[in-house]
């Protein structure tokens, strides 16, 4: 990216409401998530990392992302 100043003729270009709601939608999912990530932190800083033994594998944790997605997947006939 340049690190030069856009000109002073470029004029913004409003979104539309329903795109400005959406991204605002999206910019307050990307908040939430960087929170709990942000809390995450904390707490390994605060507590430590947890025992392996407290800890889900993570083969199992994604069986189960990828069960839930397809789950989600529209069925073709």
């Amino acid at each position: 990216m340049s690190e030069q100043p856009a000109p002073a003729a470029t004029a913004r270009q409003q979104l539309e409401p329903d795109a400005a709601d959406g991204v605002r939608a999206y910019a307050a999912r990307l908040r939430e998530s960087a929170d709990q990530f942000a809390t995450v932190l904390e707490d390994i800083a605060a507590n430590a990392l947890p025992s392996v033994e407290d800890c889900t594998p993570w083969e199992e944790l994604r069986e189960t992302h990828l069960t839930r997605l397809a789950a989600q997947r529209p069925v073709v006939a």
